[in-house]
């Protein structure tokens, strides 16, 4: 990689090489008997027999990524994966879609809308994958999401229940809405419905023209089911830590202008603010060594710990901020996350590292093996799809990786 500039061949070809290396690598996680493994550093499966939703879903959309751009998916992936969610993850007595398996054997984990917004987004992607499943899925979990996990009157998700539907929790949160955005933004591509721009378009105007405005244009991660912020709320140290998360402003940032391009451009506030989220993070989470930090207190690095995902998506943020209104500090810094990614991050057997230590070196203290293709991927091709949203179509047109 030798320019931060998004029309500069040696870069294109950089990432369309880095694509092609992931889904070389990802190639390997099929299990046999039907789910996928999580890999290794190395590429050989991980003895971890539990199969959550996240890893099948994102599959099925990455893989479908690689397909529009003009990779074959050599693998199957996204048939094993479409035929293990309609199989394996899907409750057939409960309905909604199991978390956690172990041998198709549902484990007792609460029913989260993170998850379940993933199903959509594997279901779009597939739909415009040309799948002969995606509307069977597509139809089964809207259904879902419409029942159990919509709050109309507020225009977000709520969050959990049990395996039954059994309210058994207060929390909301910023997470799962915001990858119900991007669920939301890709069902409307996939199928003209206007409901699914509008509905993505409310959860963006509470948590960005709302709560970051409000909050220093930090988006507050947590709140009560008044949806209030809790500022004191502590979960799950990966998907609900303390504070806020800097690499969640970087992907509203994206999904802001994605909606607003697919909205027709409605005034100059979108951009305006998704400028704000972007500038916001890079200043407050570059760690002097590199990297981002993984979470704040307030205008205070709170974990400092150096994921590979903010990363990636701080590129698909500044990418997005580059076509829409190129500023030479865009570039530069689009320039200094690729640099690092490629020092540090990029493996060049395939696929990123997903954590560094104190020394830049790979380590696994809080993931084992490589356990994602779905962020690093989208660094790779949405910076090599033209325009603003509709990736599918123009990464079709464009072929970047055949």
């Amino acid at each position: 990689m030798t320019s931060g500039t998004l029309a500069d061949p040696v870069h294109r070809a950089f990432l369309a090489e880095d694509a092609r290396r992931a889904l070389d690598f990802f190639d390997a996680s099929p299990r046999a008997e039907g789910g996928f493994h999580v890999l290794d550093h190395a590429g050989a499966p991980l003895p971890d027999p539990v199969q959550e939703l996240h890893t099948t879903t994102r599959l099925v959309h990455s893989y479908a990524l690689g397909q529009w751009a003009g990779r074959p998916d050599r693998e199957g992936i996204i048939d094993r994966g479409m035929d293990f969610l309609w199989s394996a993850h899907r409750d057939r007595q409960h309905g909604g879609y199991h978390w956690a398996l172990i041998s198709e054997t549902p484990q007792d984990r609460p029913k989260l809308a993170y998850g379940h917004v993933f199903v959509l987004l594997a279901a779009s992607s597939a739909k415009m994958a040309g799948h002969p499943d995606a509307d069977r899925l597509m139809a089964d979990i809207l259904e879902v999401l419409e029942r159990h996990y919509w709050d109309e009157a507020a225009g977000l998700f709520r969050d959990e229940f049990t395996r039954d539907w059994q309210v058994f929790s207060t929390y909301r949160g910023m997470n799962a809405n915001m990858h119900g955005v991007e669920a939301l933004l890709a069902a409307h591509e996939a199928t003209g419905e206007r409901v699914h721009l509008t509905r993505a378009g409310r959860i963006l105007d509470f948590f960005i023209a709302g709560q970051a405005a409000a909050n220093g244009w930090r988006i507050p991660e947590h709140y009560d089911d008044r949806w209030r912020p809790d500022p004191n709320y502590a979960g799950d140290p990966m998907f609900r830590p303390a504070g806020t998360t800097p690499g969640h402003s970087f992907e509203m940032a994206r999904l802001l202008v994605q909606w607003w391009d697919l909205a027709g451009r409605p005034g100059d506030e979108a951009p305006a603010q998704a400028r704000a989220l972007v500038e916001v993070a890079l200043a407050d989470a570059w760690l002097p060594e590199g990297g981002l930090a993984y979470t704040m207190q307030g205008g205070r690095i709170g974990n400092a710990a150096r994921y590979w995902w903010p990363v990636t998506e701080a590129i698909g943020a500044l990418a997005a901020l580059i076509k829409l209104d190129p500023r030479a500090e865009d570039e530069a810094w689009y320039a200094r996350l690729w640099i690092f990614a490629e020092r540090h991050l990029i493996d060049p057997s395939g696929g990123w590292f997903p954590e560094l230590d104190a020394e830049g070196w790979p380590a696994e203290a809080q993931f084992k093996g490589k356990p994602d293709i779905y962020h690093a991927l989208q660094a790779d091709l949405l910076p090599l799809a033209p325009g603003l949203s509709r990736a599918a179509a123009r990464l079709a047109e464009a072929r970047p990786l055949a």
